[in-house]
């Protein structure tokens, strides 16, 4: 057997595969408790080298780019290793999830970067790329039926991998790596790390992030060492598990960002309440990076756990970055005593054959302990990115030193970073680029365009970076709801597009900006200012508009209160005292997904007990809800009432909205949120949710009981009704009612559908209506909800929810808490709705419809608006109104989309209700006239 050093990344798996043939991957399924697969080095070379005679029949050439959209641990890593033995070069691509138009956008950017790239994925991801995205989608289970190819050889300047900087649309660079910088940064690494073939490390971070690829499968694979991976949700789900898995499988290395800790820091009563017991004795070190570790947070970490055998020395704070191969700074086993007295810990010593040095803004070398950009040079840094030249130059000195862009000293020859000179910010270890969110932002209604900015804070303590947004609100001066609608859609904005709130959002004049002479927004000064209490009045008065909105602190009383207020506090990120017994979840910002949240969250709390989704929608507050989980009031309501108020306040005329097909509301949740101070907001949800309720027997009963419930919360118009797909229809037949009886409707709205709905509804059996829920509810995916129904309709009808759930994300399953009954008879109540769609046929007319118009499920959005949309013009006496609207018909109204949804909506609502009032006006003039 060869023993020579390795000339190219496939020589690492080679020689694991011989030298280490009894060492491989863990492959964890769930947590601790739950089952693994085990695949040694030689299984995961033959799986590769089968995969790459499939790539080679597709034409790829050495050097060819390759992109790797791939979510499974194994998939991904057959895929990449596939790619590596044939001297292609791989470039993982994370799928953005629930924002199939970003995700799009994104792609093409790739595409285009990488010079149409062939896309390697799996088989359920391949249903949910753009049609023209070249693809080859493969399954581990076919693989044995095609035979092993040869390796190809590749050379030490080779480009290995291309890793890109951001998931942002547009926004990504691809950093080249090559085969010798890969080699090197092994070497290197495992100076510190000293890892051998009786190592086990530990990985929960996906492989479009450098560290998982190289720090936690390159670097064990490297030595032979056992190797676990375990998707990030199980730990972020559970914190916990990230030691119990440590526990179980007697790991001696991992890596988390500094936000993990915390989060372990504070789950720890949790653990010790139970009694549970943890051997965290083989633990070597920890790696954290990704963002700064808080001394006190990792302190605190090491503190806790050592009762459980973890090493005081076991936390090693380091530095790295895509461009330099990962970690390349460690601090060694000196962490906590060496930073005694510091806000954040230092990273230590570089590994062998990288050097770092300070500089100015010169590039001059400053003397140790001053403050200046970190720049790095040696074998693991970067030769550029692929192919973008001026990125390139931008990159490095004039003597070749790499820009890190991060801010820094040097004492005693120990780095230590003090800020960063990039517009970026790193919350929980990820790295977002502002001007991505700001150009986003600025196309919000009421956002002045080249006056947005953000950038991060880190308030003492926290044990992560949190973000601001500072802006010019364009709206009427003393406009209170005007200026707390534009906040709020703003907050939600970022929500959509990163995730995660802004923890601070400050509307300011626009000298409150600063600027270069080239117009760009000096970031970093105004964080300085923030930092200095510049900006405390414009925090007061944002403070000060949301009681204005939202209603006083009411302290809450009793336990039932606090509990809830605490759970409130958890999910939005603010402190239990800051949460009031008349805080309303909706607008503290709760959405359709938190409410998910929020209901398993009460079941820990309330032993069990678990609120049904229509007792948060209509006990929103924390004293409400309370006395709804303990009995002060019942359950649900008695008599069933179709109407939910998501949003009372406003004086302007209410909107009533109708539910889609699945008969429930929650697609209306974050919508409403834009309407607070605006107008009121109601939403109509389904007969047949609640305990002995029946679900309607005919459509006419149907809108029958709306229209009573509509009169009942405004008895007289002017009225305003929408209706979401299904709900459109709905919303028609609800205007000619209370129109027949006098009434003035002044707009009718459909959200994206034509008033001929039976033909869809023909298309829909209980089979198709199940798996369409399914999707809804994001049990499965786009691939298994095309596949599933001609699975599903050989078993009876009462076996296919049981079938169809066994295929869903388990891991979605049990955050919605769902079971077969409760989504069996959630599919029944559907089924009913789309039967009573299935002899609709609409007839008479309204005056008008604004007709909303998204792309359609299938087909052109051209041919959707000619062929189908426009046939709104049968049923009305006047013109219609056809209005484009951002994103798919499942997501115009999801968290990409919906703040641009609400501005082109209330634009609508309120031109179509002056005018109604205006012509109103001028018809009563002229009555009056003709009486003269």
């Amino acid at each position: 057997m060869s023993t020579a050093a390795p000339q190219n990344v496939a020589d690492l798996l080679l020689h694991a595969a011989q030298q280490h043939p009894d060492s491989g991957i863990r492959y964890c399924l769930g947590g601790a408790d739950a089952a693994y697969r085990d695949q040694n080095y030689a299984e995961l070379l033959d799986d590769a080298l089968r995969l790459l005679g499939v790539l080679r029949a597709q034409g790829l050439r050495p050097q060819d780019e390759v992109v790797l959209i791939l979510e499974e641990p194994r998939e991904f890593l057959t895929a990449f290793w596939a790619a590596v033995l044939g001297g292609f070069v791989p470039c993982p691509v994370a799928p953005l999830r629930g924002d199939p138009d970003r995700w799009a956008a994104h792609l093409a950017h790739v595409d285009r970067l990488l010079g149409r790239p062939l896309v390697v994925t799996s088989d359920a991801l391949a249903a949910e790329l753009p049609p023209a995205q070249e693809y080859v989608a493969f399954s581990l289970g076919r693989l044995s039926e095609v035979p092993p190819a040869t390796p190809g050889t590749a050379r030490p300047e080779d480009t290995a991998v291309l890793m890109l900087t951001s998931a942002s649309t547009g926004a990504a660079k691809a950093v080249v790596l090559s085969h010798a910088n890969l080699l090197a940064s092994m070497a290197g690494k495992n100076g510190p790390h000293r890892l051998t073939a009786a190592d086990t490390t530990l990985n929960w971070v996906s492989f479009d992030h450098v560290a998982a690829l190289l720090e936690c499968h390159l670097l064990p694979l490297s030595t032979g060492s056992r190797q676990l991976h375990v998707a990030a949700p199980v730990i972020l789900g559970e914190p916990l598990e990230f030691l119990r898995l440590i526990a179980r499988h007697g790991v001696t290395m991992s890596f988390t960002p500094n936000f993990l800790l915390g989060l372990l820091n504070a789950a720890a009563p949790r653990l010790s309440g139970t009694g549970e017991r943890l051997d965290l004795s083989r633990v070597r070190q920890i790696i954290s990076g990704g963002e700064a570790v808080v001394r006190t947070t990792g302190e605190a970490f090491l503190d806790t756990y050592a009762p459980h055998g973890l090493a005081r020395d076991t936390l090693w704070p380091a530095f790295g970055m895509t461009e330099t191969c990962a970690g390349s700074v460690y601090s060694r086993a000196a962490f906590p005593d060496v930073d005694r007295g510091q806000e954040f810990a230092s990273l230590g010593t570089p590994i062998d054959g990288v050097h770092i040095r300070i500089a100015g803004s010169d590039d001059r070398v400053l003397a140790p302990g001053q403050v200046g950009e970190l720049q790095l040079y040696g074998p693991v840094i970067t030769p550029g990115y692929h192919n973008d030249e001026q990125a390139t130059r931008n990159a490095f000195t004039a003597d070749g030193w790499f820009r890190s862009g991060d801010l820094g000293r040097i004492d005693d020859g120990r780095l230590t970073l003090v800020g960063r000179s990039k517009d970026s910010v790193i919350v929980n270890g990820v790295n977002y680029y502002s001007h991505d969110l700001e150009s986003v932002l600025e196309t919000l209604e009421g956002v002045a365009r080249s006056y947005c900015a953000a950038f991060p804070v880190r308030p003492e303590g926290s044990d992560t970076e949190q973000l601001v947004i500072a802006f010019h609100p364009e709206v009427p001066d003393a406009d209170d709801a005007a200026l707390h609608r534009v906040v709020t859609a703003v907050g939600s904005a970022v929500v959509g597009h990163w995730g995660f709130r802004p923890a601070l959002v400050l509307p300011l004049p626009k000298d409150a900006f600063p600027k270069t002479s080239l117009g760009k927004i000096r970031r970093a000064l105004m964080r300085e200012r923030l930092a200095a209490g510049a900006y405390d009045a414009a925090r007061r008065a944002v403070a000060a508009l949301s009681v204005q909105m939202l209603g006083r602190h009411v302290a809450p009383e009793g336990p039932a209160e606090h509990a809830v207020a605490e759970v409130y506090a958890e999910l939005f990120g603010m402190e239990p005292d800051a949460v009031g017994a008349t805080a309303n979840f909706f607008d503290l910002g709760g959405t359709s997904l938190d409410i998910l949240r929020l209901c398993s969250k009460l079941a820990e709390r309330f032993g069990g007990v678990r609120p049904e989704v229509v007792t948060v929608l209509k006990a929103p507050t924390v004293r409400a809800l309370a006395a709804r989980l303990t009995g002060g009031q019942p359950p649900a309501p008695a008599v069933y009432d179709p109407l939910v108020p998501l949003q009372t306040g406003g004086t302007k005329t209410p909107l009533f909205c109708v539910h889609p097909g699945v008969g429930e509301v929650l697609v209306f949740v974050s919508l409403a949120r834009y309407f607070a101070g605006d107008r009121p907001f109601h939403a109509l949800r389904a007969r047949g949710f609640g305990a002995h309720e029946k679900p309607f027997a005919t459509f006419d009963e149907m809108v029958d009981c709306y229209v009573q419930a509509i009169r009942a919360r405004q008895p007289h118009g002017p009225y305003a009704v929408a209706g979401y797909s299904f709900g459109a229809a709905v919303a028609f037949e609800i205007a000619k009612v209370l129109m027949s009886q006098g009434e003035r409707v002044d707009f009718v709205g459909s959200f994206n559908l034509p008033p001929h709905i039976k033909y869809r509804m023909k298309e829909l059996d209980f089979t198709e209506t199940a798996v369409n829920l399914a999707f809804f509810l994001g049990l499965i995916d786009k691939r298994q909800s095309l596949e599933l129904p001609a699975r599903l309709r050989g078993m009876r009808q009462e076996e296919q929810p049981g079938a169809l759930l066994a295929e869903a994300d388990p891991q979605r399953l049990a955050s919605l808490r769902m079971d077969e009954k409760k989504f069996g008879d959630w599919a029944a109540l559907a089924d009913s709705l789309t039967d009573l769609g299935r002899g609709y046929e609409p007839s008479g007319s309204v005056p008008s419809v604004s007709v909303f118009s998204a792309t359609p499920l299938r087909g052109t959005k051209e041919a959707w608006i000619r062929d189908e949309l426009r046939r709104w013009d049968e049923h009305t006496t006047g013109p219609n109104r056809y209005i484009d609207v951002p994103g798919e018909h499942y997501t115009l109204m999801g968290p990409r989309h919906v703040a641009a949804f609400q501005g082109i909506l209330r634009g609508e609502l309120d031109r179509a209700l002056q005018e109604a009032d205006r012509t109103a006006a001028a018809r009563a003039a002229a009555r009056g006239h003709d009486r003269h």
